[in-house]
């Protein structure tokens, strides 16, 4: 059973800036503090099918992650999938944008848990912090777009 959180905001750069900037999965570094280092693995500008690496640092754990984008809808839609196994996983996520006049654009991400093993166990503990970051997520996110 997968368990979502989501969060919302406004980022003042028109749709297809933003769209650029969420779709090149390189500006993760930019504004998740968790992501150590992250590439992208496959050829070809990002689309259906692009794979991107990353190793995290979890509650003081690092781990190694892949995701594959799923579904790519420029400028509005991106989802994808956590091609990795590891304690807690992320079947599904995505950002959702439309334009929020004067060149802004709403934002949305959102994003599945899912425990494996031991994984099932701390899923709520993980859950539950995703949440209360969820919105300070969003604006790390609304910044970052903004000074690219």
């Amino acid at each position: 059973m997968a368990h979502d959180w989501s969060a919302t905001t406004t980022i003042n750069r028109p749709i297809d800036q933003v769209f650029a900037f969420l779709a090149d999965g390189t500006n993760d570094t930019k504004f998740s503090p968790r992501v150590q280092k992250i590439e992208k693995v496959t050829d070809g500008p990002p689309g259906v099918g692009t794979v991107y690496s990353s190793s995290v640092k979890d509650a003081g754990m690092k781990t190694s992650r892949e995701f594959k984008l799923t579904e790519f809808e420029q400028p509005t839609k991106i989802r994808w999938t956590e091609l990795t196994k590891n304690a807690i996983t992320v079947p599904g996520g995505g950002y959702d944008l439309e334009p929020a006049g004067d060149g802004a654009t709403r934002m949305t991400i959102s994003n599945s848990f899912e425990g494996h093993g031991f994984g099932k166990v701390i899923l709520p503990i993980a859950l539950r912090g995703a949440k209360k970051d969820a919105d300070a997520f969003a604006g790390r996110i609304k910044a970052a777009a903004e000074a690219s």
